[in-house]
């Protein structure tokens, strides 16, 4: 079984600013908790029981938010705010560990991983989410992610979760080639390669790499060998697509769908999807759309 996850929030979230100048991206908040809550609480779902999140010393607000906050339980308990007690205690679950290492300096996100190798080791799979990404599998049996998991254990190769992008956005994204037919929703196939960016025309698909990976532990000794790429930085495509050659990797297409909350319109329709949906907020905040539309 695959039992930790690696969430890297080192970088300084320039794409989220100004929000993010005095506060970490990964703690903006959609609803009532930050977005990295949610990420968490996916990797949860899918059985993780180790996070390793692979921090800097500028992201302190990351690790109090899972942190026992023993003042503020105290005050609670003796106010009779029993609800709002619980609902902090189950930040982190009591079948969780929250383990924090540090990214000396900004080497990409193939560094960013590698800095977790120390808590993984070289022989235990793990997956790698990014925290800036909300995978949403409202209704559905089970997360994409634990369906990735599951593939890898049965195949033993690396997967990567992709999603379909319109034709007009694959020059943002990287874009895998399968090898024969794309799969389907909640399958994976065997890939030729990810092409980085491409062209509309060029492109070998339009399954887009979205932020979700299942690696085996050796991809570490691959990522120590990895020579810095595009702006000196170590990158995670570039150690994949070694494994890729020597044994392997799978595209695993999710069933879900994704926002992107490092974008500001990604923010803005996650807090749409999940407001609508709150069980105390919901009912209020779909009035709210629907007077703010009548007056438009």
């Amino acid at each position: 079984m695959i039992r930790k996850a690696v969430l890297p929030v080192a970088g300084f979230g320039t794409r989220c600013l100004p929000a993010s100048k005095a506060i970490p991206k990964e703690m903006i908040t959609i609803v009532d908790r930050p977005v990295i809550q949610y990420v968490v609480e996916e990797a949860v779902a899918a059985g993780i029981r180790d996070i390793v999140l692979v921090t800097h010393a500028s992201k302190g607000a990351i690790e109090n938010h899972f942190d026992k906050n023993f003042e503020l339980e105290a005050s609670l308990e003796a106010k009779g705010k029993d609800d709002l007690l619980t609902e902090l205690r189950s930040i982190v679950p009591d079948s969780l560990n929250i383990i924090s290492v540090r990214q000396p300096e900004p080497l990409g996100l193939g560094h960013a991983v590698l800095c977790a190798r120390p808590v993984i080791g070289d022989d235990e799979p793990f997956a790698v989410l990014l925290p800036d990404v909300l995978v949403d599998n409202r209704d559905q049996p089970r997360t994409d992610l634990a369906g990735m998991m599951t593939s890898f254990k049965a195949t033993g190769r690396a997967q990567l979760m992709v999603e379909q992008v319109a034709a007009e956005d694959v020059s943002k994204y990287g874009i895998v080639a399968p090898r024969g037919e794309e799969p389907k929703a909640g399958e994976s196939c065997r890939l030729d390669g990810v092409i980085e960016k491409p062209e509309a025309g060029s492109a070998p698909s339009r399954l887009a790499v979205i932020g979700r990976y299942v690696l085996p532990g050796r991809i570490f000794s691959l990522l120590a060998k990895t020579p810095p790429g595009a702006g000196g930085e170590i990158q995670l495509t570039d150690a994949i697509e070694t494994l890729r050659q020597q044994e392997g990797v799978d595209a695993w297409r999710m069933t879900g769908h994704t926002h992107d909350c490092g974008h500001q319109l990604g923010y803005l329709e996650a807090t749409l999807a999940y407001a609508s949906r709150h069980p105390r907020f919901g009912e209020g905040f779909r009035a709210l759309l629907k007077r703010y539309a009548a007056e438009d």
